[in-house]
């Protein structure tokens, strides 16, 4: 019974320690998976280095609204799924999978820390070859 008691004090500490340094916002990825460059508006820097297959689309917050718009648009978005994610000091990123009708496309989503909140400041979406 002691073993068992452990072993979940160690798990709840895992788990706890894991939500804790998880900054990514939860919000973002819901954006993605709904494929709503409106709500992932919310969640941009003022300025914001946004590539699209390998062009640049937009450096600003406005222009990186519509480059996602149409984007969403052009390829209606039925899932994204987080691949990897991690933090350094006052940076993170996620690297993800979005699935549209047309195929999938790799994201690489770069956040850093701006008055005790991560903001996007870096986004760059390439079709994937799966």
């Amino acid at each position: 019974m002691r073993k068992r008691f452990i072993l979940f004090l160690i798990t709840l500490l895992f788990c706890t320690t894991s939500v804790m340094t998880q900054e990514v916002p939860v919000g973002v990825i819901a954006a993605f998976k709904k494929g709503s460059s409106t709500e992932l508006s919310n969640y941009l820097g003022d300025k914001v280095d946004l590539v699209i297959q390998n062009r640049p689309a937009a450096s600003d917050k406005q222009g990186a609204v519509q480059s996602l718009m149409r984007l969403f648009t052009d390829n209606k978005v039925s899932n994204f799924n987080v691949n990897h994610q991690g933090k350094r000091d006052e940076s993170s990123f996620i690297i993800g999978t979005l699935t549209t009708d047309k195929g999938n496309f790799r994201v690489n989503c770069f956040f850093k820390k701006v008055q005790n909140r991560y903001i996007i400041h870096q986004i760059r979406i390439d079709k994937s070859n799966d």
